[in-house]
């Protein structure tokens, strides 16, 4: 693969419908209860792996399951040209799924590391030979888990608020003293939002305030948190391309990086990157998130080029749901970085402009979510 660019940071959050509404429909899917050395993982599969092609297998984050996490994304219709060359498998973490009983009293929570170990059984089971997977949050991190575990299992990541780092002592004693004043919905809306955007939108701030308090088990989502809570360091770092390529504990596939300038996750996405060959990474400034994973997909040779429409400005599902204020790209490996002055958008907006910005020097992919 040629190299890959660093371009700007944008907002990236779950993704809802056009009016806010609860309403995550699955289409055409088939549903899997797959046993692992773990458990049992729910796993809805959309479509029919096409032959040795691989599958694009997604992971959510905390607060939220695959339906709200993704769905809106997955039928959206630009989508669709993706759909007809992939089957995809969205992963729920244990008793995440909706309608997910409680565990058992004295039920041990799998670890970070244990998810990830669940993940080659539903290939087995799915009967794949590789995925391209999207992770989102603490499904980022096990999704990276997993790759660094199975490289040759893994094609490409594509990373969403990705942190490659343990919990610090200064974040651990923060949860704890937010832990006494706020209840488990306040905190992973801290996780979610910042305070500006926790203000900016109630409609919006509602709506996932509701889905978190009554679409998902509280007892088992409490769980999955404290897994994601005491989740060790990726222990990944850069290589030196020439000298230690072959030996350094670093991803090896390519990986698109995608955060929101103003999320809890940017100094931690900067941080991953500033650990992975930039020959391979890319720090993604969105507009359409669609158009970003086309592009990607396309670098790596499974879908052949075709020059991606504009797409209207009308309102439609996203998973970027703010305008980028400015560019906080700081990494080592940073080729470009353009600061901008953009206005924010309503948070459920489609963002416009243009596939790419027409400016000197080498090109920023800009892509609206």
């Amino acid at each position: 693969m040629d190299e890959l660019q660093d371009v700007q940071l944008t907002e990236i959050k779950p993704l809802l419908t056009n009016k806010n509404a609860r309403n995550f429909q699955d289409f055409d899917c088939q549903e899997h209860d797959i046993e692992t050395p773990h458990g049992v993982l729910h796993v809805t599969m959309r479509g029919v792996p096409k032959g040795n092609r691989p599958i694009i297998l997604t992971y959510h984050d905390i607060g939220l399951n695959h339906k709200s996490c993704f769905n809106t994304l997955f039928n959206y219709e630009d989508m669709q040209e993706i759909m007809q060359h992939f089957a995809v498998a969205h992963v729920d973490a244990p008793g995440q799924q909706e309608g997910a009983p409680p565990f058992p009293s004295g039920y041990r929570y799998p670890t970070m590391d244990e998810l990830a170990e669940m993940l080659p059984s539903v290939m087995t089971h799915l009967k794949v030979n590789s995925v391209i997977a999207i992770g989102v949050g603490a499904g980022a991190y096990i999704l990276s888990r997993f790759a660094l575990n199975n490289p040759t299992l893994v094609e490409g990541l594509v990373l969403i608020n990705v942190d490659p780092c343990a919990e610090g002592w200064i974040d651990w004693a923060a949860s704890k003293l937010t832990g006494w004043t706020s209840n488990l919905v306040d905190i992973i809306m801290s996780h979610h939002f910042s305070a500006d955007e926790l203000t900016d939108n109630l409609e919006l701030i509602q709506t996932y305030r509701l889905h978190i308090a009554q679409d998902i088990n509280q007892d088992n989502l409490a769980l999955f948190c404290g897994s994601y809570q005491y989740r060790r360091d990726l222990e990944i770092e850069r290589p030196i391309v020439g000298l230690n390529e072959d030996t350094v504990n670093t991803l090896v596939c390519p990986a698109l990086l995608v955060v929101g300038d103003t999320s809890p996750a940017v100094d931690a996405v900067v941080e991953c990157n500033s650990r992975l060959n930039p020959t391979k990474s890319t720090l993604l400034k969105p507009g359409k998130l669609a158009e970003a994973f086309k592009y990607f997909l396309q670098g790596m040779g499974y879908i052949p080029y075709v020059l991606i429409s504009h797409l209207s400005s009308d309102s439609v599902p996203s998973v970027g749901m703010t305008r980028l204020a400015r560019s906080r790209t700081t990494s080592s490996s940073s080729i470009t970085s353009m600061d901008s002055s953009r206005s924010r958008n309503n948070l459920n907006s489609l963002l416009e402009g243009n596939a790419l910005d027409n400016q000197a020097g080498p090109q920023t992919l800009e892509v609206s979510c």
